[in-house]
């Protein structure tokens, strides 16, 4: 072999390598699967996770109305209407920038499956066109108990908002997830679709109309769930949303009208959650200014939300002038010690979004130490994503089930507890905490495809049940990875093709 033939060769090696570090297929599978696994309710024929049975029969029987189904948020028991609404609009809006990966991948119809199970939930609980039902079960009763849901002795009272009792925040975010989704159901379902979207519309003027904090309305979500950004932040981004399902010019202007009342062009940010939207619905305004027609004051106006937009992104690779994401020594984005993995995989999915923004306008990121290129927020949402993998000073997968090593001590009531498949004896509320939660053995069920909450500022990370702050996982954790996943394969796919050719 000549010297040209071995530097082609070396580079051939390399670049495979370097491509299939990780398997980001089999993480988007698993991800999925998490999904099923968080489920209320009576479960399908084609349930996949198996030591899971149907829970949660009677959720809504003493208020007469039905209200079975859903998911329950983490590793408890209550379903929390708030970040349930954000898990479906994370999952719809993955499906709505990434559907042909996840599709080329084989997963299409599971993340399918995993909006619906959301969405067919909020019909029940939008029973009127101004009463949402946003909580099932107690928190406080519910963390007295350590059983399966299965087993669940719990309180399962419902708490909903309405005219005298408004929740613009969990209203608002509900109305997104519905528009998303019908987005995304537009072309299989036409007719759910449209059900979807009537939902939405009556939800948004309620939220609208009817303002105020829901965690004010349903004490009981104060200690969980509270709404500390306020109800703004969701005001805009359900209009956003419902402009993306309607094409309605009448959102955009609201976007617009209400940008500087609402912090929408006010507040800079350095995270996205369940609770602070306005990153993402700075990035989603961003956005419009492709679209042609658009009025100078409004074009003027989205410029600013770009402007925000672009402080965040810019803000997660370190790139701005004092205000930046904090980085543990390992490289992994830090915002706060409990449920960190959260924003790391939110940004992972806003830096990917935007950097597909760009490509698409032909455009460059400007931050205040520096021009930024595409490949670079590629890049870090890609290295954000193998951090949580297993590329981390622990060498751990933060995503259970993925890779060799990974949390088998995770905080998951199920989880936790010898499946109801295997053993039916009932299991007490104070016998699972003696049996079962202080138990020094991993967990007898792997609940695969859950992000647990990761590690410390310094990467340090105890997989102990007992240590919530890290080994609780959330499904608004794990919706995010969704589109990243199937990006970052398509991306390896593409590389092992050109290489393929390359070599020959």
């Amino acid at each position: 072999m000549n010297f040209r033939w071995r530097i082609r060769a070396v580079v051939f090696v390399f670049l495979l390598v370097t491509a299939s570090a990780f398997d980001y297929k089999d993480a988007l599978s698993k991800s999925l699967l998490y999904f099923e696994a968080q489920r209320s309710g009576r479960l399908p024929y084609n349930q996949r996770v198996t030591w899971r049975s149907h829970s949660g029969l009677i959720d809504g029987l003493q208020q007469g109305v039905d209200l079975v189904g859903g998911y329950y948020d983490a590793g408890d028991h209550v379903k929390f209407g708030l970040p349930m609404a954000f898990t479906v609009t994370l999952l719809s809006w993955s499906v709505m920038e990434y559907g042909e990966q996840i599709a080329a991948a084989g997963e299409y119809g599971h993340a399918l499956e995993a909006i619906k199970w959301g969405t067919d939930y909020f019909i029940k609980a939008h029973a009127e066109r101004e009463v949402l039902w946003v909580e099932v079960g107690d928190g406080d009763t519910d963390h007295y108990c350590w059983q399966r849901s299965e087993d669940m002795t719990t309180s399962r009272k419902a708490y909903k908002i309405d005219s005298e009792h408004p929740g613009s925040d969990v209203a608002g975010e509900t109305a997104a997830a519905m528009a998303a989704a019908a987005v995304v159901f537009r072309r299989e379902n036409p007719r759910y679709a449209e059900i979807l979207l009537r939902h939405a519309r009556e939800l948004f003027e309620f939220a609208d109309g009817r303002r105020g904090r829901y965690d004010g309305s349903v004490r009981e979500a104060r200690r969980y769930y509270p709404s500390w950004s306020g109800y703004e932040d969701e005001l805009l981004w359900a209009a956003l949303w419902m402009h993306k399902a309607t094409g309605r010019e009448e959102y955009v202007d609201y976007v617009v009208e209400k940008a500087e009342e609402f912090g929408g062009i006010g507040w800079a940010m350095t995270e996205f959650s369940w609770d602070v939207k306005f990153a993402g619905v700075q990035i989603l305004a961003s956005k419009l200014l492709v679209e042609g027609n658009l009025s100078k004051k409004q074009r003027g106006v989205l410029e600013q939300y770009r402007s925000k937009a672009e402080h965040y992104i810019c803000s997660c690779l370190n790139k701005n002038n004092g205000s930046n994401v904090h980085r543990t020594p390992g490289g992994m984005l830090f915002v706060r010690e409990w449920n960190n993995m959260q924003y790391v995989a939110n940004a992972a999915f806003l830096l990917s979004v935007y950097s597909d923004h760009l490509s698409k306008a032909g455009q460059q990121l400007h931050c205040p130490n520096g021009i930024v290129t595409i490949d670079d927020l590629r890049g870090e949402a890609k290295a954000q994503v193998d951090y949580l993998l297993g590329s981390n000073p622990l060498g751990i997968s933060y995503l259970v089930g993925y890779g060799p090593k990974y949390p088998t001590k995770v905080h998951h009531r199920g989880a936790s507890i010898v499946s109801y498949k295997r053993s039916k004896g009932f299991i007490g509320c104070m016998q699972g905490y003696y049996n079962w939660y202080a138990r020094p053995d991993p967990n007898p069920n792997i609940i695969i495809g859950a992000l647990v909450g990761g590690p410390d500022s310094k990467d340090r990370f105890k997989d102990d049940r007992m240590n919530y702050m890290q080994t609780e996982a959330c499904t608004y954790n794990t919706a995010p990875l969704v589109g990243v996943f199937a990006k970052l394969d398509q991306h390896i796919q593409e590389v092992s093709n050109s290489t393929t050719t390359f070599s020959s």
